[in-house]
């Protein structure tokens, strides 16, 4: 993973001192809030509804051991014990005091972490696949690209004060795991006939009030050219985007206005007259600087049969350890190792709702110390709001396993419907309208058999606790919006979303429900799937192709009578 050189530790050091000083002359009165308010944003902190809230950068998901560990002191000494990690893979504190933010980021500088640009309008944390470097289909590994994109647009002075946050997701094989298409620029990694690589270039996608998918405006830009012509498409936005309504200011809403092929035509006019081919043409050199950051760890041979052997004996004979595996680990490109996923939705611990995404402090010191045992100290965050280990030797998993099932973090459950994305919402958000924690409690209570949710295959479950989407409720397989009315809290629920490679909105099943009755609805929902779902001796049709074979009708009709 990238390393600080003596710049970039400089720079956040500055960074920290500048707020240090802005923070107190805030609490003495000093300096008046309107002024203070993007000051703390460029820093990363908001004001939620009962504390601040600390928003810190994980750039494109990428997490060193000793890195997790200083976060578990930070919430040990200056918050409550837990984080809570977000589909931008970043970490947030829900329960900082104001007072001691200075503080807490002078001790994240000593890691090489910030919180610069996790907040404000400007261009923030840069996302990718978690297995991006390691899966067997990946054309090529999208992190250099991502630290050539980060490092373009950390301090960028054009692009500090957009008319609207800016969100860039980068993906290097063909199925994408990234959510690209609901991204403001979605960049997917391309080879050309020749061989050469670059990309398809994605824009004006975003969800919220006005949920967007991108349209294509480039088919294959050659990658010498990528900040060059990044750079074009913001000095469009800039120009073109409009600041007098915020609820208006997205790249998706200037790019619907005027269409994928006008805005293309605009970009194109500004690359070529003033950004193509000039100082920020990238160069073997600079690709191949960037690729030094992400070399390929100490692999040591393994010899595959002996290992397979071993390893089906213990899947055979351990049912919840075969389930593990087949759920919460994924193929890897070298014979040996296999990518571990580690779900942060452990549902209900002891009686106790656990919410997701959320990871303790004695958590977080384990996973640091099994990273370092199994992973080469390295940790991912997911879109899904969960943590990889990407490089663990199959003759480690079920050693493995057993570390974290006493962690209450090897609940077997990737991509079934309690892998749930949800934001914090009421609980905590001052803009939610709707808690989510009790309707995610009241879900996990439902259908709390594994067997169960294996038989209805992978569904995607996104709530958000208001339309401004933080949990991507609109590309859910099955997405829940909390809505409130005259002071009581209804969940309006979408079908047949995806964020995937055919990525769609869903669609509005109805009224909104009662917060009693989420659950059973969607009990409704799902007995309706496993009656009209086609089967055969080799494939069960998935929930998303019933959707799309049959529309939302069924449903609405059993739902609403």
């Amino acid at each position: 993973m990238y390393q600080y050189n003596y710049a970039d530790q400089a720079l956040v050091e500055e960074r920290v001192a500048q707020f240090r000083d802005q923070t107190q002359r805030f609490l003495k009165g000093e300096l008046p809030e309107e002024q203070f308010l993007p000051l703390r944003l460029q820093n990363g902190l908001y004001i939620q509804r009962y504390a601040p809230m600390l928003r810190i950068a994980i750039p494109y998901g990428l997490l060193a051991s000793y890195q997790l560990r200083k976060l578990a002191e930070i919430t040990r000494k200056y918050d409550k014990g837990y984080g809570h990690f977000t589909t931008r893979t970043n970490i947030q504190l829900n329960w900082p005091k104001l007072e001691d933010v200075p503080d807490i980021l002078a001790e994240l500088a000593t890691v090489q972490m910030h919180a610069i640009q996790t907040s404000g309008n400007c261009i923030r944390n840069t996302t990718t696949d978690p297995y991006a470097g390691i899966h067997q289909a990946e054309i090529a590994d999208p992190r250099p690209y991502c630290e050539i994109i980060r490092q373009w647009s950390t301090f960028h002075p054009e692009f500090a004060f957009l008319p609207r946050k800016f969100k860039i997701a980068v993906i290097g094989t063909e199925n994408d795991r990234a959510a690209t298409q609901v991204h403001d620029v979605g960049l997917h990694v391309k080879t050309n006939d020749a061989g050469e690589i670059g990309f398809e270039v994605i824009v004006g996608g975003g969800l919220g009030r006005t949920p967007v998918i991108g349209k294509v405006i480039n088919e294959f830009l050659p990658r010498k050219h990528l900040l060059s012509y990044l750079d074009a498409i913001l000095r469009v936005y800039n120009l073109h985007g409009r600041r007098d309504n915020k609820y208006k200011a997205r790249i998706k809403i200037l790019v619907e206005s005027m269409g994928g092929r006008e805005f293309a035509k605009l970009v194109d006019a500004e690359w070529q007259a003033h950004t193509k081919d000039g100082a920020l043409t990238l160069t073997a050199d600079n690709f191949a600087t960037a690729s030094s950051f992400f070399s390929a760890p100490d692999y040591v041979a393994i010899d595959a049969l002996q290992v397979q052997s071993e390893l089906q004996k213990l899947l055979s004979e351990n049912k919840g350890f075969s389930n593990w595996y087949t759920q919460n680990t994924v193929a890897h490109k070298i014979g040996g190792y296999r990518a571990v996923v580690i779900s942060l939705k452990a549902g209900l611990v002891d009686g106790r709702y656990v919410p997701s995404g959320d990871v303790s402090d004695a958590q977080m010191d384990a996973l640091a110390d099994l990273s370092d045992q199994y992973s080469f100290g390295e940790l991912r965050g997911t879109y899904q709001q969960n943590l990889v280990f990407a490089d663990v030797q199959v003759s480690h998993l079920y050693e493995l396993w057993q570390q974290l099932d006493k962690l209450h973090l090897a609940r077997a459950n990737i991509n079934t419907l309690t892998d749930m994305i949800v934001c914090p919402g009421w609980d905590y958000c001052s803009l939610a309208n709707a808690t989510t924690h009790n309707i995610a409690e009241q879900i996990e209570k439902q259908f709390n058999d594994l067997d169960y949710l294996y038989d209805l295959g992978d569904i995607r479950l996104n709530m958000s606790g208001c339309m401004n989407a933080c949990a991507h409720h609109h590309v859910g397989d099955i997405g829940i919006l909390g809505v409130d009315k005259k002071g009581e809290h209804w969940y309006q629920i979408s079908l047949g979303g995806n964020s995937s490679d055919d990525a769609k909105l869903g669609k509005i099943l109805g009224k909104a429900v009662p917060a009693s009755d989420v659950a059973s609805t969607l009990q409704t929902i799902l007995d309706v799937y496993l009656e009209i779902r086609a089967n055969s001796d080799n494939e069960v049709e998935g929930f998303g192709e019933v959707i799309n074979r049959v529309g939302i009708a069924p449903f609405k009709e059993k739902v609403y009578g």
